[in-house]
Order: structure tokens, then C-alpha cells, then sequence
């Protein structure tokens, strides 16, 4: 499929040395990196928190599924409240809130509690995830938007591979309930970034102050919006796969596989790097493909390496390496459609960039909270998180197929600027 690239006239970005779009990766990849840290941190103590609270692999599993919805509700709420008052104080406000979870997480006596401070952690944390992509989208468009963030995806990728690697080191020294204490003291450090190195990219002039009315017109004016709701379901799904694989990795590969705590960090994070390297690729492909082609393409090759880990997984071929390897290549895949999906959604609704960040957000982190305790469910083993991770790329690609056959990417404005 070809695609027409329009003109557009210069965003705020544009205007930006090489030092300062430098600068600005890292601040809000620093920003964002709090989300995955949260989730993924905690990851190699998950056994270790269900023989100590007495807890069963479900349960367990459902404390991630707490943090994942309140990423989604968090996302909701901070959205048009960052469309409304600026990017800054929402952002401060939810790293406030994340910090003191933290600190009530390690002294949770029981599973339902920390459970429910769980889900205020998510609520926190999703004012990063949203503030980060509103100030993108605040200065960036299109082709622009979707380069900046693959390479905003190079810092914030760090944080999964860097996470269970820490949570495991933490371990070593202490009980789950230290890991806590060190995402307590990170939410600090990074609220005083986003005080002291973040500056303001919404203008008075373009904020909304309707209150709830004009929060409901903009939630239905972005929901009317076939391609983008489409889009955002993309993403939510292809996510969705994702956080399968967080969710059931800790279980299969160190339950049934017999890793210890620290080769599954490195496992994990050694996929994570994949990932990574995916998103950087992203930015190469960017210069030859529009990015509708991209994620069409590797929703096709999420949806070959799941149909192959789920065979794998049920047969016992190759053993430990060749389920590896299916898996890398499954977030691989993601590593091309999460930048490309956002991109195409954002780049249609910009003059409301904080509610369409949030919409998206939180359905991403909505379908995963549902993917997530699926897992579980099904048996916590190889054949569950395989089946659950192919059940998101082929839900991801029929809809894709359908959004990019239907040709509505009008609204999209590829920028000739390279990022």
C-alpha cells in the first residue's frame, strides 16, 4: 500500500538542536521508565511473596493486574486533567501518590491488601505514561512522532531489562518487601526530575477548561473516531501480549523450567533487549515505509512467532532455548507495532493529545490487566502464557488488517524530520 505524505507546518520539535531532543528522550524515558520498574521489579519475588503471604500463583498474579488497572483508571482521570491544567502538576501529583504506595506496599500484612495498594501504585504511575506521551505529541507529529518514540522506547526499554535484574538483586540482601522500599526512593528521585528538568509544553492559550462536560465531548469526539479507536485497540492488544509474558514468565521459566531468581532476570532481560533493538530498527524502517506498512508487518510476524512458542510450548520441542527464542521474537514483533500504533493514533488529535494519550493508555493497560490473570488461570505453564501472548497478535492483526485496508489515515501528517 502506498501512502501520499502531506505537508505540515513546523511543531515545536521541529525547532529543537540534537542536544536538546537528546535531553528530552532522556527526561521523559526516565519519566516512563517508573511504569515498567513498577511492574517488572517485583517479578522475581512474586513465589516468594505468595509462600510468604500464603498465597496462591493466581493470587498473586492478580496484585500485577491491580497495578494494571490502575495504570488504565490512573491514565483516564490524569488525561484530561493534563489537558486541562498542563502537563506538570498532574505528572508531580501522581509521582506523590506512587511514592507513598511504595512506602504502604512494605508494610502490606496480607495478599488483598497489597493488592489494593498495588492499584494505587497504578494509579500514581499512570500520570508519567500519560504526561510523556502528551508532551511527545505537544511537539512532534507523524513520521516525527513515531522516530522520537522509538527512540524514547531506547530509555524506557532499559527499565525491563534493568528491572527483575534489580528486583533479583535486591533479593540478595533482602525480602520482597525491600524491592518496594527501592521503588519508593526512585519515585522520589524522579519527582524531582519532573520539578526541576521539565519544563511546561502546553501553552495556557490551548488548555481545556470545560470540566466534566467537555471531558465527556472529548472522550466521545476520540471514540467516533473509528481509525483511532481502531489503533488504540492495536496497541491494547498487542500489549496485551506482552504483559502476558510479564505475568507468566517468572512462573514457566523459574516453576517449570527450574531457573533460578537471577537467570531469570537475565532471561527476561535478555528479551527485553530484543525488544529494544526492535524499536531502534523501527526508526531505520521509518525512512522507507510508512509507519501503517510497519505495523501490519509485524503484527504478521508476532502472529508466526506465537503460532510457533505455543508449539513449542505444547510439545516440548527443543526445551528451554527454542521457547526462548520464540519468545524474543514475539517481542520483537512488539517492539515494531508499539511505536507505529501510537503514532498513527496520536498524530489524528493533537489539539487534545493529554485525553488521547489517556484513552490509549488505558486501554492498553486495561486489556492487559485482563490478559494478565488469564495466565494463571489457564494453568500458569508454557501452554498458557503461549496461548494467551498468540491470542493478542492474531486479535491485533485482524483488526489491523482491517484499520489499514480501510485506508483512513488521512488525518495524518508525516514530518521530514529526522529524530
Amino acid at each position: 500500500m502506498t501512502t501520499t505524505l502531506t505537508a505540515a507546518p513546523p511543531m515545536p520539535g521541529d525547532l529543537l538542536t540534537a542536544g536538546q531532543r537528546l535531553r528530552l528522550v532522556v527526561v521523559l524515558g526516565s519519566l516512563i521508565a517508573i511504569g515498567p520498574l513498577t511492574i517488572d521489579m517485583y517479578l522475581p519475588s512474586l513465589p516468594s511473596i505468595s509462600a510468604a503471604l500464603g498465597a496462591s500463583s493466581t493470587a498473586v498474579q492478580l496484585t500485577l493486574t491491580g497495578t494494571l488497572a490502575g495504570l488504565g483508571l490512573g491514565q483516564l482521570l490524569i488525561g484530561p486533567l493534563s489537558d486541562a491544567y498542563g502537563r506538570r502538576r498532574p505528572l508531580i501529583a501522581g509521582l506523590v501518590l506512587h511514592v507513598i504506595a511504595s512506602v504502604l506496599c512494605v508494610m502490606a500484612p496480607g495478599i488483598v491488601t497489597l493488592g489494593a495498594l498495588r492499584v494505587l501504585q497504578g494509579l500514581g504511575v499512570a500520570a508519567s505514561s500519560v504526561v510523556a506521551m502528551a508532551v511527545v505529541r505537544d511537539m512532534f507529529s507523524g513520521t516525527a512522532f513515531a522516530r522520537l518514540f522509538s527512540r524514547l522506547m531506547l530509555v524506557m526499554g532499559a527499565a525491563p531489562v534493568l528491572a527483575p535484574t534489580l528486583g533479583g538483586a535486591v533479593l540478595r540482601w533482602t525480602q520482597w518487601r525491600g524491592v518496594f522500599v527501592v521503588l519508593a526512593g526512585f519515585g522520589v528521585l524522579l519527582t524531582l526530575v519532573a520539578v526541576f528538568a521539565l519544563q511546561e509544553t502546553l501553552p495556557v492559550a490551548r488548555r481545556h477548561r470545560g470540566g466534566a462536560a467537555e471531558t465527556v465531548r472529548i472522550y466521545g469526539q476520540l471514540l467516533r473516531d473509528r481509525t483511532f479507536v481502531g489503533l488504540v485497540f492495536v496497541a491494547g492488544l498487542a500489549m496485551a501480549a506482552l504483559f502476558a509474558y510479564v505475568a507468566g514468565s517468572s512462573f514457566v521459566l523459574q516453576g517449570q523450567y527450574g531457573l533460578n531468581e537471577q537467570q531469570f532476570a537475565l532471561a527476561f532481560g535478555a528479551g527485553a533487549v530484543g525488544l529494544i533493538g526492535a524499536t531502534q530498527l523501527n526508526v531505520r524502517l521509518l525512512r522507507r515505509y510508512a509507519p501503517q506498512q510497519i505495523l501490519l508487518g509485524s503484527l504478521v510476524g508476532g502472529t508466526v512467532a506465537g503460532t510457533v512458542l505455543v508449539t513449542f510450548a505444547a510439545t516440548g520441542l527443543g526445551g528451554l532455548p527454542a521457547l526462548l527464542a520464540s519468545l524474543w521474537a514475539v517481542l520483537a514483533a512488539g517492539g515494531l507495532a508499539l511505536p507505529n500504533a501510537p503514532a498513527l493514533a496520536m498524530s489524528r488529535h493533537g489539539e487534545s493529545a493529554g485525553t488521547a494519550a489517556a484513552l490509549l493508555g488505558a486501554v492498553q493497560f486495561g486489556v492487559g490487566a485482563v490478559a494478565a490473570p488469564m495466565v494463571g488461570v489457564l494453568g500458569a505453564d508454557a501452554v498458557a502464557m503461549g496461548s494467551v501472548i498468540l491470542a493478542g497478535m492474531v486479535a491485533a492483526l485482524g483488526i489491523g488488517a482491517v484499520v489499514v485496508k480501510g485506508g483512513r489515515f488521512e488525518a495524518v501528517e508525516p514530518v521530514a524530520v529526522h529524530v
